[in-house]
């Protein structure tokens, strides 16, 4: 176990953070301890180092996907793709493309396609692969998948970018990650990440810190 989710902590220093972390929070740690606290905090470490270990993977996922997308639909609709009348027709998009130009409007930067495309989340790409745009999957998204298996479908892939787009959501917003197949998720990280690059993923592999920290064990504890 890493040494660092074994730092115990006095009584009173212990009763500060409860109040900080907030009981209702950190009920749940509390619960999969079976009301153990010292565990609990063990739990609550763990959840912490998974958090900073997957988020380096999804970063390189996510910016690959982005820039890998960016380029396959230049080569189609050219590079203001996102302003063009009926290639993003989702609502939620186009309010994110609108947010995007103002905020650079507001910031006094020029709006360039570099500077819109990087200002779009990991939510707006994982968008491209719903059923609304099997056409354009077809036509163009399907490209930036050079690397992947034959046959690969948007169904495919739409959905492990889906529960990877979720857990990149709990990261964020400080939630427990230990219930979700990490192991699995990490994995997958990893290979959608090598369809759109093998070098990157490979990037990836180095400089993740999931092995290191992953703890089986204590992570069974929230799934039992």
């Amino acid at each position: 176990m890493n040494d660092q989710l074994s730092f115990l902590y006095e009584d009173d220093a212990t009763r500060h953070l409860d109040d900080i972390l907030s009981l209702e929070r950190f009920q749940r740690y509390l619960d999969a301890a079976n009301g153990d606290r010292s565990l609990a905090y063990k739990l609550y470490a763990l959840n912490t180092a998974i958090a900073e270990a997957m988020f380096s993977p999804i970063q390189m996922l996510e910016v690959a996907l982005r820039n890998r997308f960016h380029a396959e639909l230049s080569k189609t609709y050219g590079d203001d793709w996102y302003d063009q009348i009926g290639v993003i027709t989702d609502v939620f998009q186009r309010n994110q493309i609108a947010e995007a130009k103002l905020n650079l409007v507001r910031d006094r930067k020029p709006i360039e396609p570099g500077r819109v495309v990087a200002s779009l989340s990991f939510g707006f790409w994982t968008s491209c692969l719903g059923r609304r745009y099997e056409d354009m999957w077809r036509r163009t998204l399907r490209h930036a998948f050079q690397h992947a298996p034959d046959g690969l479908t948007r169904k495919r892939i739409n959905s492990p970018l889906t529960r990877i787009r979720l857990l990149r959501n709990r990261i964020a917003h400080h939630e427990p990650l230990l219930k979700h197949n990490l192991l699995d998720r990490h994995d997958r990280i990893v290979e959608i990440t090598g369809w759109l690059s093998p070098i990157a993923s490979d990037w990836s592999k180095h400089h993740c810190r999931f092995s290191e920290v992953y703890d089986d064990d204590l992570s069974k504890l929230f799934r039992t």
